[in-house]
C-alpha cells in the first residue's frame, strides 16, 4: 500500500516513509509524483535506474523530484578529464558521477532541481514535459521570460540557460530528465566545469558551453520548494491525478530491492572513469629549475581509463633519455588517476640516489600528476 500525503505537508519533512516496491507495481493510479529524501547523487541516479527497470509504464507515468549535494554529473559517453576540473573537485569535495543517459556535463547542488519524467517508450515526449515546466514557472511568476529551445534546453531572457536535458530510451520504458537552476553556487559551477587540460583528442560527446543564470537572480523570492511545488501541481493537473507526493528513501534496500548494488556500480572507478571513450592527450608545459626554464612534452593514449602508451620528451641535457623512458614505461598500465601514479612516482624516486636527478624527477612527476 502506498501512503499519500499532500505536497505542502510532506516536503519539509525529511523522513522515511514506507513505500514497498510491490506497492509501486500494483497500484492502479495513472500517475505518481515521487520525491527522494536523499541528496546523494549515486543513490538518486540508482533510483532512476531502479524505477526504469522495475515499474510498468504502459498505463502509468511517473515524475521524480530530487536534489543532490555538490556533484558534477557527466553524460554516459563523456570524458571527465575533458569536461571538468577534477583537481578542483577533489579540493572542494565535489563528487563526480556518470549517468546512464547521454548529454553534457552539469553541476548539481542543493540549489539545483532535478526532474525525471518516466513513461512508456511510445509515449516519450520531451517537449511536452518542458511545456509543463514552463507552465508551472508562468503560474508562479507570469513576468518570467522563459522559452524552450530546439535542443530542449530552457532559456531565461533568450540568453541564459536555466535547464538542460538528457534522456534514456529503453526497450519498453523511457525517461527524460532535466535540471532547473534556482539558487546554485555559480562560483563553484564555473570552477568545476572548466578543464585545465588542453590537447585532449577524443571522440567523446562534448558539452556545449552556455551562459547560465539562477531563477533566484531574476526573482529573489523564488525558492526550490516553491518551484517543485508548482511543477508537481502542474504535473498533477496535466495528467488528471491528485496532487499528492510519495516521499521515498532510495537507500532502503527493503523498499527497493537491489538498489544498493546499482549505487555501488555508479560510484565504481570502472564506471566513472573506465567507461570514458579512448582518448589521447598531447600537451607541453614549462618547468623552472635552478634559474632555467625547461619545456616538457607529454603524449599519452588512455583506454578504459588506463595509460596505454606514454612518451615523455625533455632536453637530454636536463634529464637523461633512459630516465624518461623508464618513467614513461612505469606509467603504462596504470589508471590515469593521481593516487595510483603518485605512489608509483614515490617508489621510482627512491631508486635514484643523485640528488639533482631526484629533484628534477620529483618536479616532473608532480607536473604529470596534474594532468590527471
Amino acid at each position: 500500500m502506498i501512503i499519500q500525503f499532500s505536497w505542502k505537508k510532506c516536503f519539509p519533512l525529511y523522513c522515511v516513509l514506507k513505500v514497498p516496491a510491490a506497492g509501486f507495481k500494483s497500484t492502479k493510479e495513472k500517475g505518481l509524483i515521487l520525491q527522494s529524501v536523499s541528496q546523494d547523487v549515486y543513490q538518486n541516479l540508482a533510483l532512476e535506474d531502479w524505477i526504469h527497470d522495475n515499474m510498468d509504464f504502459e498505463k502509468r507515468h511517473v515524475l521524480l523530484l530530487w536534489r543532490n549535494s555538490s556533484a558534477v554529473v557527466i553524460g554516459r559517453h563523456q570524458n571527465p578529464w575533458q569536461e571538468c576540473n577534477l583537481g578542483v573537485m577533489r579540493q572542494k569535495g565535489v563528487k563526480l558521477a556518470r549517468r546512464r543517459s547521454g548529454g553534457g556535463a552539469v553541476y548539481h547542488d542543493k540549489g539545483n532541481i532535478n526532474l525525471t519524467f518516466f513513461t512508456d517508450r511510445k509515449k516519450y515526449e520531451r517537449i511536452e514535459n518542458l511545456k509543463l515546466v514552463l507552465k508551472a514557472l508562468k503560474s508562479l511568476r507570469p513576468q518570467l521570460d522563459v522559452q524552450a529551445t530546439e535542443r530542449y534546453d530552457l532559456l531565461l531572457n533568450k540568453i541564459f540557460k536555466i535547464s538542460g536535458t538528457a534522456a534514456k530510451l529503453g526497450r519498453t520504458a523511457a525517461y527524460h530528465h532535466c535540471t532547473l537552476l534556482c539558487s546554485t553556487d555559480k562560483l563553484v559551477l564555473t570552477s568545476v566545469l572548466k578543464t585545465p587540460n588542453s590537447g585532449i583528442q577524443s571522440n567523446a560527446t562534448p558539452s556545449v558551453p552556455a551562459l547560465v543564470r539562477n531563477l533566484y537572480e531574476e526573482d529573489p523570492t523564488l525558492t526550490c520548494e516553491m518551484l517543485m511545488e508548482a511543477i508537481a501541481g502542474e504535473y498533477a493537473s496535466h495528467h488528471h491525478i491528485e496532487n499528492h507526493i510519495h516521499v521515498i528513501n532510495p537507500a532502503n534496500e527493503t523498499e527497493f530491492p537491489g538498489i544498493n548494488n546499482k549505487a555501488i556500480e555508479l560510484k565504481a572507478w570502472n564506471w566513472l572513469y573506465g567507461k570514458t571513450p579512448k582518448f589521447k592527450i598531447i600537451t607541453s608545459f614549462n618547468i623552472r629549475h635552478e634559474e632555467s626554464n625547461v619545456e616538457i612534452q607529454i603524449s599519452m593514449d588512455i583506454k578504459n581509463g588506463n595509460i596505454e602508451t606514454c612518451q615523455i620528451d625533455v632536453p637530454q641535457n636536463w634529464l637523461p633519455l633512459d630516465v624518461c623512458v623508464e618513467l614513461g614505461n612505469s606509467l603504462i598500465g596504470n589508471k590515469f588517476c593521481p593516487n595510483e601514479n603518485t605512489a608509483l612516482a614515490t617508489a621510482l624516486l627512491r631508486t635514484w640516489a643523485d640528488s639533482t636527478l631526484h629533484s628534477k624527477l620529483h618536479i616532473l612527476c608532480e607536473k604529470i600528476v596534474t594532468l590527471m
